[in-house]
């Protein structure tokens, strides 16, 4: 294949690659993605969660590179391109405002995450924090460690917080995601799945036409509106249908390889 015909694709991991919940990689993505890389087209993961926490039978799919933390980060062929992260003033102002304003949040490092160990964790925190223990993970880095620095952050609001001041504070550097039911994501003002397309289409000289986004949730909007080829999956929120230019079948029925195959990136 001559590398004007090359393409590069971008995966989201939860829900679109993996199922929610079961955490299940269907047989017929992964073989799809192996298909196109083996074609000579680029492949690509493009999630908000952090590099450390791809999980391993994800990379074992064979990925050209990397684009984690919302575009904080991006690595290809093992080269780290890019990696931003917050600096250590500005982490523990975070920390001071979220306690102030008693909102529950989780911090996202390149390396592992953070948590707050002077209140007890609960409803999804607690979940999440109970699964990587389980998954043999580090847990015990507290917001309280004096290196303090991660890249982004995840909160979850209730009737108990004070929302809105914690909001007008972090919305002046950050840009906060809405992902439904209290939870948030939020990155740095700058940084986003669309940013890390833009920087690899600036590195590897590959035009807009040829890139492809696959996604299904709020995080994935910034690469699905940026890119001309954008493809939502059947299982995704509601109203992202609305903005792609197409919607193929849910992760658990061959999703990735129909739209693909609707493409022409593999047969």
């Amino acid at each position: 294949m001559s590398s004007r015909d090359r393409n590069m694709l971008f995966f989201d991991i939860d829900g679109t690659l993996i199922t929610e919940g079961a955490h299940i990689l269907p047989t017929s993505a992964r073989q799809a993605l192996q298909r196109a890389r083996s074609q000579g087209h680029l492949t690509f993961i493009n999630t908000g969660r952090t590099y450390f926490n791809v999980p391993d039978y994800v990379r074992a799919i064979g990925f050209d590179g990397y684009v984690c933390g919302c575009g904080t980060y991006i690595r290809m062929n093992d080269e780290v391109l890019l990696s931003h992260t917050i600096p250590h003033d500005t982490c523990l102002e975070i920390v001071s405002v979220l306690r102030d304003c008693n909102v529950s949040a989780m911090f996202e490092g390149t390396d592992g995450l953070f948590f707050d160990y002077t209140r007890p964790a609960s409803g999804d925190l607690a979940r999440i924090q109970a699964r990587f223990g389980g998954e043999n993970f580090d847990i015990s880095r507290s917001w309280d460690r004096p290196d303090l620095v991660f890249d982004k952050l995840v909160i979850w609001r209730d009737s108990r917080c004070d929302f809105n001041t914690f909001y007008r504070y972090i919305t002046k550097d950050f840009t906060y995601i809405d992902r439904g039911d209290g939870f948030g994501e939020i990155v740095p003002k700058g940084f986003s799945k669309a940013s890390g397309i833009r920087y690899l289409q600036d590195r590897l000289h590959i035009p807009l036409e040829r890139c492809y986004a696959f996604g299904d949730s709020a995080n994935d909007l910034p690469m699905l509106e940026y890119v001309i080829h954008s493809v939502a999956m059947g299982n995704s929120m509601d109203g992202l249908a609305d903005k792609v230019e197409f919607v193929t079948t849910d992760i658990d029925k061959d999703g990735i390889a129909h739209a693909m195959r609707h493409y022409g990136i593999i047969s």
